[in-house]
């Protein structure tokens, strides 16, 4: 699948881009909204990420241009204006979310995802693990029969574990999956997270599939932890 993200912040864009990219999707970048306008007019996207404040062409000029001219692609408008009237500006010219700045790329991601289902133009395969199974499509996690209910930080590192499962997710990994940026003082927030996810997935009388793998970062497998 093709994204556009149109972002007038190049560091921004490129981390996005970056972030995507890792998901597996396309994903090319425009830095004023005339360039963002040409894309959309001209090739086939799955959805668009474009931010409000663009120089040449605003994100809400653009969005109600492209809407009347019929092209329906979705789209997830990003802002740092948090009002209600912000929003509703915002849905009246036709976008279909709104996320506001700063947001973590974990939450990014889950309305990308959201928005794509929502559109019918993606069917996401459950990961699984032992009795453990996620189903990114309904952004459901259960052990056995029962449903775990998890923050959106937790499901995006828990997805990032399933993903691998058998093999190391360092650290660094999952900053950068859940922040999209690496900075060491997140180590500590990573143990914190891994350790409220452990409460509620290896839950008493399970099988812990949590692993830590000291100096290096944890990974999610069915063999028996080394005394």
């Amino acid at each position: 699948m093709r994204l556009l993200v149109i972002e007038d912040e190049k560091d921004l864009a490129e981390n996005l881009k970056r972030g995507l990219i890792e998901e597996g999707f396309a994903v090319d970048t425009a830095y004023n909204g005339e360039d963002g306008k040409f894309l959309i007019e001209t090739e086939p996207y799955d959805l668009v990420i474009l931010d409000i404040m663009l120089p040449k062409i605003d994100g809400l000029t653009l969005c109600k241009e492209i809407r009347k001219k019929g092209i329906q692609t979705p789209i997830l408008m990003l802002t740092a204006k948090s009002t209600v009237e912000n929003k509703i500006e915002g849905f009246d010219v036709g976008a279909d979310d709104y996320l506001i700045k700063p947001f973590d790329f974990a939450e990014l991601k889950a309305r990308t995802y959201a928005l794509l289902r929502r559109s019918g133009t993606i069917e996401l395969p459950v990961l699984e693990i032992a009795d453990l199974k996620m189903d990114p499509q309904k952004h459901e996690v259960y052990r056995d029969s029962e449903k775990i209910d998890l923050t959106p930080k937790e499901f995006s590192i828990l997805e990032l574990l399933l993903k691998n499962k058998e093999k190391v997710v360092t650290r660094t990994m999952i900053t950068e999956h859940v922040w999209d940026y690496n900075f060491e003082s997140m180590s500590n927030l990573v143990d914190v997270l891994i350790g409220t996810l452990r409460k509620k997935v290896d839950i008493k009388g399970k099988k812990k599939l949590i692993k830590t793998v000291y100096g290096v970062g944890f990974k999610l497998s069915e063999e028996d932890e080394e005394p």
